[in-house]
């Protein structure tokens, strides 16, 4: 069990911890939660510290308790965290749970839209490499994702051209290739009318919500080395935040 730190409050630290469980796939739907007497001794907290962790895992909709047999990991659908794919690549060598399967669609290199050669930041018409992927799960079709890169990358990191998947993710392998290293991220969540692709790959209806969420990868001297674009069933949410706010 890993050593509670002072940046945040001990509770959000546990449920943070809990939390990383689930989304990684190591607490599986159904799973047992460990009680609160468990998380007070391994933590080295309080009894009231502990229920609060577990409150705040009940809130988020991660977990449900049940009366006389304890807190189990519940069956929602969540839309994972850019911050939690990345972690995860770093930690397991791969962005995804053991529960996903993910299907490279294509891997192109082709003239860029506006909006994506804007958020590479480089100029209007060049050409962008696109890969997109298909990501599904136990409960069916989850994410339709394209990660855009600037086309000048197709000298220097070939393999964000092959439809093979890349061990470590494909930050990891830009980082390799160029020498420069993924130093923080932006990202924008918001919800919108699904296009004519997303429909056919996600099988929605006519019309149908989505979730879309964009991620900007970015190098020390603000490169952008990479964009991103998922998007998600409406049954899906995002995610929920909990931080302190300093008095």
């Amino acid at each position: 069990m890993p050593e509670i730190e002072e940046v945040l409050p001990k509770y959000l630290q546990i449920s943070g911890y809990i939390r990383d469980q689930i989304m990684s796939g190591e607490l599986s739907p159904g799973a047992e939660v460990p009680s609160e007497r468990e998380l007070a001794a391994a933590w080295k907290v309080a009894r009231p510290t502990a229920s609060k962790a577990l409150n705040t895992l009940r809130q988020q909709g991660l977990v449900i308790s049940q009366r006389g047999a304890g807190t189990f990991v519940a069956d929602s659908r969540i839309a994972p965290q850019a911050r939690e794919r990345y972690e995860r690549a770093r930690r397991y060598g791969t962005m995804y749970t053991e529960q996903e399967s993910v299907t490279i669609l294509s891997a192109e290199l082709l003239d860029g839209p506006d909006h994506v050669t804007s958020a590479l930041r480089i100029p209007k018409g060049s050409s962008v490499i696109a890969r997109r992927r298909l990501v599904t799960n136990e409960s069916g079709l989850s994410e339709l994702a394209t990660s855009w890169f600037p086309g000048a990358l197709a000298e220097t990191a070939p393999g964000l051209l092959s439809r093979e998947r890349l061990s470590g993710g494909t930050a990891q392998y830009v980082e390799s290739a160029t020498g420069r290293k993924v130093t923080y991220a932006r990202d924008q969540v918001s919800a919108r009318l699904a296009t004519e692709t997303e429909r056919t790959h996600l099988g929605l209806p006519n019309p149908a919500a989505v979730l879309a969420y964009r991620l900007t990868v970015h190098a020390l001297d603000a490169t952008v080395l990479q964009f991103d674009e998922a998007v998600y069933p409406q049954e899906w949410w995002a995610f929920q935040q909990e931080y302190s706010i300093g008095s």
